[in-house]
């Protein structure tokens, strides 16, 4: 037999999480086609992996890549971690459906995911993914339909719930890019808008979801004080709709139930012995990162930006906001200036990248909550920051548990990040997992982890032939050392590629060679099995 590639002598774990066998991989095309002792295969290139572990490629579940890729298909960040796919579309932001009457609102909604400015030329799935096919990335891209985009596109960032027109037409939107392939449908439910739909609105759009066997994706509300509230209403809400749950990066963030891992995880071990279909993703971080919009109370982004201006122009309104800024986040979870770090600012904050909001506040002669209003003022949902509110004890249970896959909630962006200080996940989760979890803290096996970040997240997204070394699947594949793989990103240094990641090959085609990048672009938007 002769091939495209022959991957020679590595210890090959399959994704399955069974031990690794020393053996020989063909590929052709962008298949695997044959897996075992291939002495007598001839190939127009082979490769010797003598001394490496030989993966799948790890798939992203949790990502906000959905412009990121647009703007640079390199990848480079997760394409040099061994990422071969990315799950976009979460947190309720998804690049799709655009109503075209309201393509300032939607600009002014998925900039909250911390990308560049980009012309939306597109206005569904279709028209989405022929966008990226026509400059593909070098990884694939797994599309969710996310509520607020769906939101948006009928309602505008309007604080009220939504008329009985307005509900199928969301339901309708739902549909269709369902039926153009997206794997399911994600919520934002402290993000704005998906954070004023209340339970039975995502009900009702999760139950489309459900017609199709997607997934419901959920970044769940924020509910402080006694127990898991928002947990509760995730699951109630897949098992009324009939949808697979899959709770957004798992995180204990009030300070009051840290270390309570193990009762949030409870709720969702009842849940699937109920028989509910559910899973939760984990990043290995103890902090995580969103837009500082976010933070501000709910009722003072109606309109978007703009109408958060013109409602500020009022006195009173103002004091209102500031009042209810200062006693805390999301219904009441009390303010860490100190722990809260800028990653992100605008033209003419340059100098507050890196800084706490408290030390930056006390430059500009201000409290911290002024500082955080004016800033968001200025220069909207763009305003991106780094919260210590977590600790790495609950995320390591988190993280070792049989439910839990690997997600960096982290996008496909460039090493060169211009003076940014974006959070590291985006830069080093998945050798992070390997290096600092499995090798030196003994967490888990690495067929396990493995698994967490392979055939785990395709069973999840029922991808069939992806995320499995075996002949007959796609050669999306991995090539590491397990004695030197590990990140090097760090909060103070983030755009920093990892160390230890030989080789990755995206639909049968070399994008890393012995650790650097290649020309090579061969990524493509893959559709849900069930799509029409």
């Amino acid at each position: 037999m002769n091939v495209d590639l022959l991957l020679r002598g590595a210890e090959v774990i399959d994704g399955t999480g069974t031990e690794a066998k020393r053996a020989d991989v063909a590929i052709s095309g962008d298949k695997i086609v044959a897996v075992g002792d291939l002495h007598d295969v001839t190939a127009q290139r082979t490769i010797d992996l003598t001394g490496s572990f030989l993966t799948p490629g790890f798939i992203d579940i949790h990502t906000h890549s959905d412009v990121s890729v647009l703007l640079d298909p390199a990848a480079e960040s997760k394409i040099l971690q061994g990422v071969t796919t990315e799950v976009t579309g979460n947190c309720g932001f998804s690049a799709f459906p655009l109503d075209t009457d309201r393509l300032p609102l939607h600009a002014d909604h998925i900039a909250r995911i911390g990308d560049d400015p980009i012309d939306l030329t597109w206005h569904d799935l279709d028209t989405y993914a022929q966008a990226i096919e026509e400059n593909p990335p070098a990884l694939n891209v797994a599309p969710l339909v996310g509520h607020g985009t769906v939101r948006v596109a009928v309602m505008g960032v309007d604080d009220r719930r939504p008329t009985s027109e307005e509900l199928a037409r969301m339901q309708e939107l739902v549909s269709q890019s369902m039926q153009q392939g997206a794997f399911g449908m994600s919520t934002g439910l402290t993000h704005i808008p998906s954070g004023y739909g209340e339970e039975d609105e995502v009900r009702e759009l999760a139950r489309v979801v459900g017609q199709w066997d997607g997934l419901y994706a959920t970044h769940s509300r924020a509910t402080p004080g006694e127990g898991f509230p928002a947990i509760e209403e995730a699951i109630r809400t897949s098992q009324q709709a009939g949808a697979r749950l899959q709770a957004s990066h798992a995180a204990i963030n009030e300070p009051t139930k840290w270390g309570q891992a193990t009762q949030y995880i409870a709720l969702l071990e009842q849940a699937e012995s109920d028989g509910l279909d559910v899973a939760f993703d984990v990043y290995p971080y103890d902090a995580s990162s969103s837009s500082l919009t976010q933070y501000l109370p709910a009722w003072t982004q109606a309109g978007g930006t703009e109408g958060m201006r013109a409602m500020m122009e009022d006195p009173a309104t103002r004091e209102r906001a500031l009042t209810e800024l200062a006693a805390g986040w999301m219904n009441g979870i009390p303010w860490f200036w100190d722990r809260v770090v800028i990653s992100r600012s605008g033209p003419g904050r340059e100098e507050c990248v890196g800084l706490t909001i408290k030390d930056a506040a006390e430059r500009a002669g201000v409290d911290p909550a002024t500082f955080t209003l004016d800033l968001c003022l200025e220069h909207g949902n763009s305003v991106q920051v780094v919260l210590f509110y977590r600790t790495e004890e609950d995320m390591m249970e988190f993280l070792a548990h049989r439910l839990s896959v690997v997600g960096s909630d982290g996008s496909a962006v460039p090493l060169d990040q211009q003076g940014l200080k974006p959070h590291p996940r985006g830069f080093g989760t998945f050798p992070r997992v390997l290096g600092r979890y499995v090798r030196e803290k003994g967490l888990m096996s690495l067929p396990e982890a493995v698994r967490k970040m392979t055939s785990a997240v395709a069973e999840r997204l029922q991808i069939q032939d992806r995320g499995v070394i075996r002949a007959g699947a796609v050669a999306d594949l991995v090539a590491f050392d397990p004695t030197k793989v590990i990140d090097q990103a760090s909060f103070e240094e983030p755009a920093r590629e990892p160390i230890g990641i030989s080789h990755v090959i995206v639909n049968g085609t070399l994008t890393v060679q012995d650790g650097s990048l290649t020309s090579a672009r061969a990524g493509k938007v893959l559709r849900h099995i069930n799509a029409a």
